[in-house]
């Protein structure tokens, strides 16, 4: 299995947009290390609806769709998808561009959806989660809006969310790694320290269990201390259903940890 993260750069948005660039890198899901690349500019139809980032010099000597199609399918057939927003932009400006020559397009394996993804594991401590933004935060550098280069930067982008990520997994729960620091999430600690000895009354106890087996009561799962250092019994945790996270997204995440050892 290979994934590819691919971008593309379209036409300006008043007109119905059609592809300018395309640009992916393979890579390897053991490393997570890029093993090929291609990239082409993409000659419109229509030249007037260039966007400001591209000149009419480089756009008008470039290829149109048509004779790069076979070099965009073979690259990203039978592979996952990976990139930023892609699901709701990406995905959809690929498909319309093999629809417009009446060749059907390629097929993933699956696809991973970096927005998508750092929405529901990294949150918007990064801010508004645009790629822009998430490089600045992390000090990867300036999105400069082109396929190849974008493609290389959400690479690198999900690497250092995954090794946050990581790092958070083993400090206490709430806990987030901020640029100042450990902060913590939700309420604020207690300042009240449990005592450091814990004189348990053990009459209570054994009059507890008594009464609980004469009254037939099951004997809890499990028990854990209080804010001042008293046992209090736990039901057991109703069984909940989890949405499984992105495969890909936890190779990533095996891959930070590897770099930490």
């Amino acid at each position: 299995m290979a994934m590819v993260f691919f971008d593309v750069e379209t036409t300006a948005a008043d007109h119905h947009q059609r592809l300018l660039e395309f640009g992916a890198i393979v890579v390897c899901p053991r490393k997570l290390v890029e093993v090929d690349s291609y990239h082409t500019l993409i000659r419109p139809a229509d030249l007037s609806a260039v966007s400001k980032r591209f000149t009419d010099v480089d756009v008008a000597s470039a290829p149109t769709f048509e004779e790069v199609a076979d070099s965009i399918f073979a690259i990203l057939h039978g592979r996952v998808w990976a990139g930023h927003n892609i699901q709701r932009f990406d995905c959809h400006r690929i498909r319309e561009a093999f629809a417009a020559i009446g060749r059907p397009p390629p097929e993933p394996l699956a696809v991973v959806d970096s927005l998508n993804v750092l929405a529901q594991d990294f949150g918007r401590r990064a801010g508004d989660l645009k790629m822009a933004t998430l490089a600045s935060y992390f000090g990867i550098g300036k999105q400069r809006h082109r396929s190849l280069d974008d493609a290389r930067m959400n690479l690198e982008v999900l690497k250092h969310c995954a090794t946050v990520l990581l790092l958070e997994s083993s400090l206490p729960p709430g806990t987030l790694l901020g640029l100042g620091g450990a902060i913590t999430r939700g309420r604020r600690r207690s300042n009240v320290q449990a005592p450091a000895t814990l004189k348990l009354n053990q009459e209570t106890i054994s009059s507890n269990k008594a009464s609980s087996a004469a009254a037939g009561v099951r004997k809890p799962s499990s028990c854990k201390r209080d804010s001042v250092g008293r046992m209090v019994a736990q039901r057991p945790k109703e069984a909940t259903t989890t949405t499984a996270k992105p495969q890909c997204f936890h190779m990533i995440l095996r891959h930070s940890r590897t770099i930490l050892r």
